[in-house]
């Protein structure tokens, strides 16, 4: 029986990038049948570590972040929206969205690991933001969120008072750095090679392809 293909997703929840380029990644998995050869585990990365718990006005930080104007960064949102609906995911920016610091998304992330829910409850972390407009800096938001995958939400919120459970998500994000990851989205395959980026579908349908046909 050959070994799963092994994909790490480095990423954040703030990150619209990167659950469009998740979303393409799962397209090119179904198009070639691998939904059972393959394992994706998502790795924590921070793109604000040191923004407050309550963060920034979205709008306010890309301009700010990335030196944009007022006019290119509602154009992006507007073609963001329009790339996340091909890949059926409903983006709803609006005025009051916020940038929040995502440690303890990513502690609960490590926590639903553990659990077997990961995946589950990063797809409802995004979900929760880019859809639901919800404040992810909320603990009651976050509470919501572990239930409605399943999860002891008080045990999970737990974990987020534990230095042990902070210091292991920082030391994942190190490790991550140290191999040179600087950006999200970015996907590692069985811990050799990584592609950057939201890449199309069909750029992923190459590379599963190649690897798929390594461990035959």
């Amino acid at each position: 029986m050959q070994d799963k293909l092994k994909i790490d997703i480095v990423s954040d929840v703030m990150c619209p990038w990167c659950v469009i380029g998740y979303k393409r990644l799962e397209s090119a998995i179904q198009s070639l049948g691998l939904e059972d050869s393959v394992e994706i585990e998502w790795q924590p990365f921070e793109l604000n570590p040191d923004m407050p718990a309550h963060g920034e006005n979205l709008r306010a930080h890309i301009e700010r972040k990335y030196d944009t104007t007022p006019k290119a960064s509602a154009e992006a949102r507007r073609n963001l929206t329009a790339l996340a609906a091909e890949e059926g995911l409903v983006f709803n920016f609006f005025d009051d969205m916020r940038m929040v610091n995502t440690l303890e998304l990513h502690v609960l992330l490590e926590y639903a690991a553990e659990q077997g829910m990961q995946h589950d409850l990063m797809m409802q972390f995004y979900a929760d933001y880019f859809t639901l407009q919800k404040d992810m800096s909320d603990r009651a938001v976050m509470a919501d969120s572990l239930a409605a995958v399943g999860l002891d939400a008080t045990e999970g919120l737990a974990q987020l008072d534990d230095p042990e459970a902070l210091q292991q998500v920082r030391a994942r994000e190190a490790h991550w750095q140290q191999m040179g990851i600087s950006s999200v989205p970015t996907f590692v395959f069985n811990r050799r090679s990584a592609l950057n980026g939201a890449q199309p579908k069909e750029v992923f349908e190459q590379v599963l392809s190649e690897l798929s046909g390594d461990q035959a």
